[in-house]
């Protein structure tokens, strides 16, 4: 279990997450959206330990996740696709990590597997497309079999058909108890693969709540976000038709 309890965190004058709450339980997919500049990356981070909160608590299954003795085996994240040293393979790659965290090396065969990348385990990881990379990225966050999953965005780069690869692997995480939380710019994706939903906005919570019933308040998922986030995009443009020259 995921929880989050007033977490504030600034930057200079400006405040990216403002005393914001939230559980993500286990045994569901839990998809956090809100319009660019929420919050969302920034909380993860703060989740994770990469950024330490001005105020407010992360608490990963009760600890901190400093507190954690060994991260990756209680904890997969992927919070940036290309976080890898551009001339190791992919299995070089996944090796350390897994060297670093006390895991069986055999592991790495198992990620490999997972995420389609068992062709490309000798390939430099800098030569990735975006989708390769998001694999690779997937695959690290797998690599402990940990009861908690953080990814953002991890659709980014993926085609058709490793979209629909990511959502079942999502659905049996969660299926299997663990903790899913997944940010995403897709409304449509989450409402196929979320049960629960985190809504923020300028770092305030907004609502926490399931898919269906925030899909109730409107005609679609689409309009029932865009009416709870009035007045929360920080770039927002105009809706007026392009009447202009294309020259």
């Amino acid at each position: 279990m995921i929880e989050a309890r007033g977490l504030v965190k600034r930057y200079g004058s400006t405040t990216a997450v403002d005393h914001l709450s939230f559980d993500v339980r286990p045994g569901t997919v839990t998809g956090f959206l809100g319009p660019n500049g929420a919050g969302k990356s920034t909380t993860m981070r703060m989740i994770i330990g990469l950024d330490r909160p001005d105020a407010g608590q992360a608490r990963i299954n009760g600890h901190g996740y400093r507190e954690l003795r060994w991260p990756l085996r209680e904890v997969g994240a992927l919070l940036e696709a290309k976080a890898f040293l551009p001339g190791r393979t992919a299995r070089a790659h996944l090796t350390a990590l897994a060297a670093a965290n006390a895991i069986p090396r055999r592991r790495v065969n198992d990620v490999l597997e997972i995420t389609g990348l068992e062709q490309a385990g000798e390939r430099r990881a800098g030569k990735f497309s975006l989708g390769m990379a998001q694999r690779l990225g997937i695959a690290a966050a797998l690599l402990g079999d940990p009861a908690v999953l953080l990814l953002d965005e991890p659709v980014n780069g993926l085609d058709p058909d490793g979209i629909r690869w990511i959502r079942n692997l999502l659905k049996s995480l969660a299926a299997a108890g663990r903790t899913v939380l997944v940010s995403s710019h897709l409304i449509s994706e989450i409402a196929q693969t979320a049960d629960e939903l985190i809504v923020i906005g300028r770092g305030r919570l907004l609502a926490q709540t399931s898919v269906a019933e925030l899909a109730a308040r409107s005609s679609s998922l689409e309009e029932a976000f865009f009416a709870l986030t009035e007045g929360s995009t920080e770039y927002s443009a105009s809706n007026i038709a392009y009447q202009g020259s294309l020259l």
